[in-house]
């Protein structure tokens, strides 16, 4: 339903059998690792709200991030062995699949860690950087204050970092528990963390926040995006990057400000434009490569919930969900 709350039991487990005939230009693929992501919920609906997001169907498998290795090969420009990506991998063990609709990876970039192509180099990080750089008009030397709501998840504890890295000043998280926090202050270089169920949020943003916010990259929505858009600064901007807070409920994407925080958007012009990476892919070879690079020189750290086996997939998605996790959400699929 539009407005329930996914639980590990909206999804089970079936065994069969898959065909040994590997087609011209298909690949026989074993699941290595398996992404779990919030805009998924999205997908549990008919209408997914989204005209690039096509709804999963029942009793059909589930599909969604995943990297797999190559254990044979009637595609040109695969080979066994290889490793290979695709946005659209069915959630099974081992799969045959189109070769034209994979991408190969390659572990150096990622120092080993296939994994990381799910997230960190992955469309996670792709969200994060790309965010920042068309929507969050960051510039070097002008002394802007980010604030990241969600901070601790997938995207938005690389955001923190990136925002860093591109010439942010300040950088300030809100996260749900003193655990998290800490984590982005003490690992991730986040100037201060708030956590959202202990005291006055608002309060806190303009202590950590004295000159107001310059740039609000939003992953929640809801009452804490309310709460510092509140606090923005003339001519700030939102990077709208999702709003998991309201994925359980039955109300359009983005979801409207309440009247009194419109009217601060409209008054200060803050701008607020849906933002989804896909439309960037001409970016992404690049994009891709220096957060690659980030990554080897240390300056981006990476945090993975990792759950292992396709069996336990469906509880990964509740805990998700509930904001259990920190950092991406992966399941390991197969040694």
């Amino acid at each position: 339903g539009k407005n329930g709350v996914p639980v590990a039991e909206n999804f089970r487990l079936e065994q069969s059998t898959i065909s040994d005939t590997v087609q011209a230009g298909q690949v026989r693929v074993k699941t290595l690792y398996l992404s779990v992501d919030p805009y998924m919920r999205c997908r549990m609906n008919e209408d997914t709200g989204s005209d690039y997001l096509r709804p999963w169907q029942l009793s059909e498998v589930a599909d969604g991030g995943g990297i797999g290795v190559v254990e044979e090969s009637q595609h040109h420009n695969l080979a066994k062995g290889d490793f290979v990506t695709s946005f659209t991998w069915p959630w099974q063990t081992v799969a045959v699949l189109d070769g034209d609709s994979l991408q190969k990876l390659v572990p150096q970039l990622v120092n080993g860690r296939l994994s990381y192509f799910l997230g960190a180099a992955g469309i996670t990080g792709l969200t994060a950087l790309l965010g920042i750089r068309e929507k969050g008009h960051v510039a070097v030397g002008a002394n802007q204050t980010m604030v990241v709501s969600g901070a601790a998840g997938a995207c938005g504890s690389l955001a923190g970092q990136i925002g860093r890295l591109e010439g942010c000043s300040r950088v300030v998280g809100i996260a749900g528990t003193d655990e998290k926090c800490s984590i982005l202050v003490q690992e991730m270089g986040f100037d201060a963390a708030i956590n959202y169920k202990k005291g006055d949020v608002a309060k806190q943003l303009r202590e950590l926040c004295p000159g107001g916010v310059d740039v609000y990259f939003d992953n929640v929505g809801g009452d804490i995006s309310d709460t510092v858009i509140s606090q923005m600064n003339q001519n700030s901007h939102i990077i709208l990057c999702g709003q998991i807070s309201q994925y359980n409920k039955d109300v359009p994407y983005p979801p409207p400000l309440p009247p009194d925080i419109e009217k601060i958007q409209k008054e200060r012009n803050i701008t607020r434009e849906r933002f989804l990476v896909l439309n960037y892919m001409d970016k992404q070879e690049a994009s891709v490569l220096q957060l690659c690079q980030w990554i080897q020189e240390g300056k981006l750290k990476v945090r993975e919930t990792v759950v292992e086996g396709l069996a336990n997939i469906g509880a990964a998605f509740q805990s998700m969900m509930s904001g259990g996790n920190i950092g991406k959400q992966i399941v390991s699929v197969s040694k």
